[in-house]
């Protein structure tokens, strides 16, 4: 018998029994059979282990799609930051140009007064939560290791994560209660910046919803009065078209032309980005009142359905109960916040500092109000 290395032995030991059992079955020699089955146990090796299941084998297949994705979102999120700064700007520039003339010259003065200071306030709102949103750090871990209590190690990182933290691909770092990547802001959704990122949407829908209830007859008549001239195939400007009764058309100049394109664009632009938004908002303020991110919706959804098998029922230890959830996310410590803290901008920090997490009953008042 031949010597073979002490850690190859007891596999050519097991598959040396193989042979004799299946004997009758094969019609291959003794000895092809022990190198084939010898063979087949060190690819195996190469390969298996106790941890190996269809979510690592998913991961490994379609590595190099993620991080084509990751790549690609990386490198646009500049453009997308810049498409969002140029759209919401050329939607001001209308409003300023194309609508406030109008409503200084129709409206009475209360409403005069009402679109002006809730357009204004609209307007603030919008503009300070995006900035704090892309700018805030979302709270990425430290690098350097501490006492700090920790839950799992990141497989990228390979450093201790605490609870509610997750690796992020674009960022190449662990983020601290990590919602999601957004390229919209070119930055990641995590403890430090979730409340901006959620006002954001928040205020965003408002102001698109504002300006397509209010511009929609004005959308109506630039609508018609486009429509109107078309048929009447009026090709140059400032030029006056008689009807089939002979009555004469006011002239259809180029700047009447553009301000009906603008208000047709800007009433279209905000209607879509309303329902698409409000969507989103509607989404995340569910899991606002669950106490969960999106990424633990997922983790909560296996793990309810996991304890089922088992006849348990799973319930999520960071959900304090609605009003708590919203109290510990906007920051909110007394009654006065909910308009210094809410209703205005505010750059408080949030609840905690996002390693440790209070486990409490959804009965406890986490912040008494």
């Amino acid at each position: 018998m031949r010597c073979c290395p002490s850690s190859a032995l007891q596999p050519w030991r097991c598959v040396r029994l193989r042979p004799c059992i299946r004997k009758a079955r094969s019609r291959l020699p003794l000895r092809i059979r022990e190198i084939l089955a010898y063979i087949s146990v060190l690819v195996q090796s190469l390969y298996f282990n106790s941890l190996t299941d269809s979510d690592v084998v998913f991961d490994s297949v379609f590595e190099p799609v993620f991080l084509t994705v990751d790549y690609i979102t990386r490198w646009f999120g500049t453009v997308f930051v810049c498409l969002v700064v140029l759209l919401t700007s050329s939607i001001v520039v209308i409003a300023y140009i194309v609508l406030l003339p109008l409503i200084l010259n129709t409206y009475s003065p209360v409403w005069i007064v009402w679109h002006i200071c809730y357009g204004h306030w609209n307007l603030i709102m919008i503009a300070f939560h995006y900035y704090k949103a892309a700018k805030t750090s979302p709270g990425y871990l430290p690098q350097e290791r501490k006492s700090s209590p920790f839950v799992s190690v990141c497989k990228k990182c390979i450093m201790p994560k605490p609870a509610r933290t997750h690796h992020c691909g674009i960022c190449n770092r662990c983020i601290m209660k990590m919602d999601h990547h957004c390229p919209w802001l070119n930055n990641c959704v995590g403890h430090f910046n979730h409340r901006y990122f959620f006002s954001f949407c928040l205020f965003m829908t408002l102001g698109c919803v504002y300006c397509s209830i209010s511009g929609r007859n004005l959308f109506l008549d630039a609508y018609n009065a486009l429509e109107r001239f078309k048929h009447l195939d009026v090709e140059k400007p400032g030029v006056p078209v008689k009807t089939s009764d002979e009555t004469p058309v006011p002239p259809y100049t180029f700047r009447d032309r553009m301000i009906h394109k603008s208000i047709i664009y800007m009433w279209v632009l905000t209607s879509t980005v309303g329902v698409a938004l409000g969507a989103l908002t509607f989404w995340h303020a569910v899991l606002i009142s669950r106490g969960e991110t999106s990424i633990e919706r997922h983790i909560n959804k296996k793990e309810t359905k996991r304890m089922a098998n088992r006849g348990k029922v799973y319930r999520n230890p960071y959900n304090y109960g609605r009003l708590n959830n919203w109290k510990v996310f906007l920051g909110v410590e007394k009654r006065s916040h909910w308009v210094t803290r809410v209703l205005l901008p505010s750059g408080h920090t949030p609840h905690g500092d996002g390693r440790t997490w209070d486990v409490l009953s959804a009965k406890k008042d986490l912040i008494s109000v």
